[in-house]
């Protein structure tokens, strides 16, 4: 293989300093460093112009490994802030994990404001005051039910990002009740993250609705993956009412729990290995508390 035209790539390890994190993030944003790898990656090399390497589980729940460029991960970033008319010295912090896209966005929308994101993952008592933030559907559940520290940490926000799983219409509510600024958002590794909000594309990027209503995205924010005409083919299904997209709900089986996908086919594969002796069918609930919610359906084989 000739690997003059590919880069190293190292983990990005949560653990680690935030602020050692995101000076191997800008090296890696500007070439001047490796790619990072974040999540359980296994690749030790990538394409000169892949920036950030994502392990995702694809549709069949089996992992794969998303590229993404830096023009990718800045577009989103820039998208991001414009829309919410972030300006410079305004602050993000951070609620997600490292290992998901969406932690990234959080450092690289950071970067582009010139300030250090506040390092909220592993947090107690009371939380500082940021600009912005992003979470999922899990974490705005506990807000509101027992975890006021956080709760007034999402009210004093300008903006609350909420993706990652689907955001019942009953937990939106509450949220807009308490105070908080929600803004629901849609998107995946392979669009480099959320590039929906509340409905509608950030600048720059567009969806349609193919005959059978799956969803399909294009504009500079999408990942390394396979395109026709420039178009990414999503595994959701949706509808358009008054302009704005509104997901259905996954065309494949796999069912996101507290921002986390979980395939039904496996979890009954793997159910059926350690009880042969029991028929078993994976099947999922809507939830408030996380979005979706894995149940086994089981009977006992005669």
């Amino acid at each position: 293989m000739d690997t003059s035209s590919h880069r190293e790539v190292r983990s990005l390890e949560p653990t680690r300093a935030l602020a050692e994190n995101v000076s191997a993030l800008k090296q890696a944003l500007t070439h001047v460093g490796p790619a990072l790898g974040c999540g359980p990656t296994s690749s030790k090399s990538v394409k000169s112009e892949i920036s950030l390497l994502v392990a995702t589980s694809g549709s069949t729940g089996a992992p794969k490994e998303i590229g993404i460029t830096s023009a990718a991960l800045l577009a989103s970033a820039r998208a991001s802030n414009k829309l919410l008319k972030a300006t410079k010295g305004q602050t993000w912090s951070l609620l997600l994990p490292l290992t998901h896209i969406a932690g990234i966005n959080v450092l690289v929308r950071s970067i582009e404001l010139g300030t250090d994101p506040i390092d909220l993952r592993n947090h107690g008592g009371t939380y500082p005051d940021a600009d912005f933030t992003a979470i999922v559907p899990t974490q705005l559940f506990n807000a509101l039910n027992d975890d006021t520290n956080l709760l007034d940490h999402l009210k004093s926000a300008k903006a609350v990002l909420v993706g990652g799983a689907a955001l019942s219409e009953e937990l939106r509510s509450q949220a807009i009740a308490s105070g908080i600024n929600i803004i629901t958002t849609y998107g995946m590794t392979e669009t480099c993250g959320g590039c929906i909000y509340n409905g509608e594309a950030l600048d720059g990027v567009s969806f349609e609705l193919t005959e059978n209503q799956r969803i399909k995205i294009s504009g500079p924010v999408l990942a390394d993956v396979l395109t026709e005409d420039g178009w990414y083919l999503t595994q959701d299904i949706g509808t358009i009412v008054d302009g704005k997209l509104k997901v259905i709900g996954r065309a494949d089986d796999v069912i996101i729990s507290g921002g986390e996908n979980i395939s039904l086919s496996a979890i009954e594969s793997e159910l059926n290995k350690q009880f042969p002796q029991l028929l078993v069918a994976a099947f999922a609930t809507s939830d408030s508390k996380w979005g979706q919610v894995l149940h086994v359906a089981v009977q006992t084989q005669d």
